[in-house]
């Protein structure tokens, strides 16, 4: 089946074949026919599966070309829980509508809203919107959804997760009670199914796939490793594939700058995207990664849900998540519409109860890897390797030869621990306070190739000893500093408090 066994009208098949797309995937073929009959819908389907085009594209055809002289109120509305998402349908509806004469608009929070408004007031027919930014600009009376006809709700459940039901709900009260709602979710909890049975009229019910099941094209293994062994682990895997992108997640902001912060270093471009950057920040670093500017993308579970990459060949999950459907979530941005993809995961002694929540929950064991040979030779300690500089002196045993530190067994608990040693690079004490200056902190897994050169060194100690001289300063100041008084003394007042020479033995000189 074709898309143009579908129903659809030329000018949009013009607009597919232009983008790429040849045959529809299960849930265009099942939802596009249904919707274009004015059918409420009730989809459940993972991201990655065709979504937008299934609901986008009847939208675009049942409200036709527009008449000269028409007036262009908001006809179609698309809720989406995040900015990357709603971006990401812009763009795609962008290039569906080419030919048809409709114009999409996309407004969401994080940026000024100025330029959203002039975008709605010269005439929008379908909106693209986040709940917070939707409801704002409802409640400044500078919005009307009162002439909306198609309500489109995407990832229904990660509105849930993230507290936008409510809002959903409020909005759905000011939108016409005839018109035709479409509902979307991967997975469907009870919560969701409440809901769908307030917004939805007799709705025509989709699954294509269970629910958090991940896609059977994503290739899955975990590495046992412990924190530490997980950054050079990460270094060897990007260099060893050597493939234009990798998605990486951590678990927290400041893991993924730390993590973006060493891959730079050790020579691998790459940047960070969370909930801390401005909008200008994340949408640069996602175009970056699009066109291949940058080799790895290192994200929070931000980027876990709804963002569309296409042909992405690898997701690396750094660390594994506490909630076993975010791990599907996440593996589910590379094998998106029907491609292979490769999903590989570090696991550390303390994630190992979560690795088994998401093997319970996928219902079959993830493989285990095992490093190559070559790797295990590259990282084997040679007999000639020196003691590492700055090592902590303890008290000789007598009758004992002292050993260097760099020589004993280290102990760990991870699977790796004795054939992927630490990387010979300085120590530093557990607990010990970082540089505030990121540029210029060095950790343990920085590799011995990417050291500073002496005059690299120099300037780095410049610069703290500056920073250091100007603190001191500032406090200097601080304890020096005259306080004004709180009130102007009198005349009176002054002379009564001034104080009293010192008695030298000498009567003052003046008066008698």
């Amino acid at each position: 089946m074709n898309f143009h066994e579908l129903g659809i009208e030329s000018s949009i098949l013009r607009a597919l074949k232009e983008v790429g797309y040849g045959q529809p995937t299960p849930i265009q073929r099942k939802a596009i026919p249904a919707a274009l009959a004015g059918r409420d819908l009730l989809g459940c389907a993972q991201t990655g599966t065709g979504k937008t085009a299934a609901f986008s594209i009847p939208m675009l055809q049942r409200m036709g070309k527009p008449k000269p002289g028409e007036e262009r109120p908001v006809r179609g509305l698309i809720l989406t829980p995040t900015r990357e998402l709603a971006l990401q349908i812009f763009e795609n509806i962008c290039q569906y509508s080419r030919y048809t004469g409709r114009v999409p608009a996309v407004i969401y929070g994080g940026v000024s809203q100025v330029p959203q408004v002039e975008a709605i007031q010269r005439g929008a027919d379908i909106l693209i919107a986040t709940p917070g930014r939707l409801w704002d600009l409802m409640g400044q009376k500078v919005l009307d959804i009162s002439k909306v006809e198609c309500f489109v709700l995407d990832e229904a459940d990660r509105m849930l997760d993230m507290g936008f039901i409510g809002d959903v709900k409020r909005i759905a009260a000011h939108i016409p009670k005839k018109r035709q709602s479409l509902l979307f979710s991967a997975t469907m909890p009870d919560e969701i199914a409440q809901l769908a049975g307030d917004l939805l009229h007799k709705p025509v019910r989709i699954s294509i796939t269970p629910a958090a099941t991940p896609v059977e094209q994503i290739e899955q293994g975990v590495y046992f490793a412990e924190k530490p062994e997980k950054r050079a682990l990460l270094q060897y895997i990007l260099r060893e594939k050597d493939i234009p992108q990798t998605l990486v997640f951590s678990r927290t902001k400041h893991g993924a700058d730390r993590i973006a912060r060493d891959l730079n270093r050790a020579g691998i471009s790459a940047r960070s995207l969370h909930g801390d950057k401005s909008q200008g920040a994340r949408q640069a670093a996602l175009r970056e990664f699009k066109e291949y500017k940058i080799a790895v993308l290192v994200a929070t579970d931000i980027a876990a849900r709804g963002l569309d990459i296409s042909e992405l060949p690898l997701v690396i999950n750094f660390d594994l998540p506490n909630i076993p459907e975010t791990y599907v979530h996440r593996i589910g941005r590379t094998g998106r519409a029907g491609m292979e993809g490769t999903a590989l995961s570090f696991c550390a002694g303390d994630e190992r109860p979560y690795l088994r929540e998401i093997e319970k929950l996928l219902h079959f064991k993830v493989p285990e890897l095992h490093l190559p040979e070559t790797m295990l030779v590259a990282n084997k300690p040679t007999e000639t390797t020196e003691p590492r500089p700055m090592v902590r002196k303890s008290a000789a045993i007598p009758g004992k030869r002292k050993q260097p530190k760099s020589a004993k067994p280290r102990a760990s608990t991870g699977a790796l621990a004795s054939r992927y040693p630490r990387p010979a690079q300085g120590s530093r004490k557990r607990g010990a306070k970082r540089s505030s200056d990121d540029e210029f902190s060095m950790d343990i897994s920085t590799p011995r190739t990417h050291s500073l050169s002496e005059a690299a060194a120099a300037r780095v100690r410049a610069k703290v000893a500056a920073k250091l001289a100007e603190r001191e300063a500032r406090q200097q100041a601080k304890v020096t500093e005259v306080k004004p008084a709180s009130r102007p003394a009198t005349k009176g007042k002054k002379q009564t408090r001034q104080r009293r020479p010192l008695h030298t033995g000498r009567r003052p000189q003046g008066k008698a």
